[in-house]
């Protein structure tokens, strides 16, 4: 690695979003739980250095439930990454979040199964996810976003489904019953993942389509889903370097102490 300075930030591009800067050096990364998505690509945003990593492999290969989650995060660890930001395409559950609505959720609840959730197979290692994003983090995305990318909205919950498929009618009019705002199928276990290592992690949710109970005739095409993340993916771009720039160099949010205390199996990269 040439990179003169470590890359302290991450950004994990999801659907539609597989590259971030023009200049950039390609790194890779060996961990214990096998090769992660793809390189990671390391350059400067105003000064600082970023790392980006796409989550479905640059060229879209890996769907939801086939993604090495645990090797993605680790990767980005020991990198030297230690702010995630984390932009993915969502459904919404709500009539007022249309397609191209960006929203910070606050919560997430996982509905996906057989995926490797965790780190620590061994020992006890039981850490705080009352609240699964990095309250620093939500703050500078609200704020940057504001500031230059238009409507943004505070707060929702995410549930994460397995996918590939997107939901029957009857799945999302209980999701909805439920409280939630937002249907996806990347947000877990890398949620859980960062906050294992000590990440700060922050999800950065476009609306992509109305989940399939809305309205009646309502159905997800996959087509749509691309054409909208297309269409606002340089919104999305810019405003993600914005916040690049605007996170503190020293966050103070308690994400990095999450494992004081706790006798690990091993240590983290």
């Amino acid at each position: 690695m040439t990179t003169q300075a470590r890359p302290d930030v991450g950004i994990i591009g999801g659907t539609g979003f597989y590259a971030l800067l023009a200049e950039s050096e390609q790194i890779t990364v060996d961990t214990p739980f096998g090769p992660p998505s793809g390189p990671v690509t390391v350059g400067e945003v105003g000064g600082r250095t970023v790392a980006f990593l796409a989550r479905h492999g640059a060229d879209h290969r890996f769907p939801p439930h086939k993604i090495n989650y645990r090797a993605n995060i680790w990767a980005l660890r020991a990198a030297g990454v230690r702010q995630v930001l984390a932009p993915c395409a969502v459904g919404s559950l709500l009539p007022e979040l249309g397609p191209g609505s960006l929203v910070v959720p606050d919560q997430i609840v996982d509905r996906t199964s057989g995926r490797h959730r965790t780190y620590y197979d061994s020992g006890a290692v039981h850490v705080s996810f009352a609240d699964p994003y990095c309250p620093v983090g939500r703050e500078t995305v609200l704020k940057t976003a504001r500031e230059y990318g238009g409507p943004v909205t505070d707060g929702g919950t995410t549930v994460v489904i397995d996918g590939p498929r997107f939901s029957s009618r009857a799945e999302s009019r209980w999701y909805a019953r439920q409280g939630w705002s937002l249907v996806n199928m990347t947000g877990q276990p890398e949620a859980t993942l960062a906050r294992e290592l000590a990440l700060c992690y922050t999800s950065i949710a476009l609306v992509t389509d109305l989940d399939a109970g809305l309205a009646p005739g309502d159905e997800v095409q996959q087509q749509d889903v691309f054409q909208v993340f297309a269409e606002n993916v340089e919104r999305l771009r810019a405003i993600l370097l914005r916040v690049v720039d605007a996170l503190p160099r020293t966050p103070a949010c308690r994400c990095g102490a999450t494992l004081e205390g706790i006798d690990l199996p091993f240590e983290p990269a």
